[in-house]
């Protein structure tokens, strides 16, 4: 058994300590690696955290046939280049909703509503697990079916389904305004 098997086997086993030693030493070169590629410190941080958090809530399945230092760079990576990419669909929907604005002439408080909403609809999208926001945003924003979001993320289309429907009762719940 190589180191980094036992490390996973600690952890998938629930050790604490051993996920904390996990965490200290790889914390600071994975945000390092993290800014280079998104440029930013705290989202780059944001990034690194929700992969350990993701990594102690699913330590059960934890299974890492490669290195522990490659599957978390990896990791890292993965997650980066899908906030690019989620950012980047953001930037374009705001700039259509911002055309789309400008041809409509709102009045102010329309205009004053849409910003409320469509900062609620943003933060309630941050808040939503990753895979559930992910769902949700190519359903809703991208406008694809069900089983065409289960094709690209390999996943079942019942897992599609549950997700959206978390998704659509957060949101039932945060916009009953």
């Amino acid at each position: 058994m190589t180191a980094d098997q036992e490390i996973t086997g600690r952890i998938r086993n629930g050790d604490k300590g051993q996920f904390e030693l996990l965490f200290r030493s790889s914390y600071v070169s994975l945000v390092r690696y993290a800014k280079t590629l998104i440029k930013d410190h705290d989202t780059a941080e944001e990034i690194v955290q929700d992969l350990f958090f993701r990594l102690w809530q699913d330590r059960e399945k934890l299974n890492i046939e490669s290195s522990l230092n490659g599957y978390l760079f990896r990791s890292v990576h993965n997650k980066c280049l899908h906030y690019i990419e989620h950012k980047k669909v953001v930037d374009r929907h705001a700039g259509e909703m911002s055309l789309s604005r400008q041809e409509d002439q709102e009045s102010p408080s329309d205009i004053l509503l849409y910003k409320e909403l469509q900062a609620k609809i943003a933060a309630i999208l941050e808040r939503l697990p990753e895979r559930c926001g992910q769902i949700f945003y190519m359903s809703r924003f991208e406008g694809l079916k069900y089983a065409e979001i289960a094709e690209k993320l390999s996943v079942s289309v019942k897992t599609v389904e549950s997700n959206m429907g978390r998704a659509l009762k957060e949101f039932r719940k945060e916009l009953t305004e």
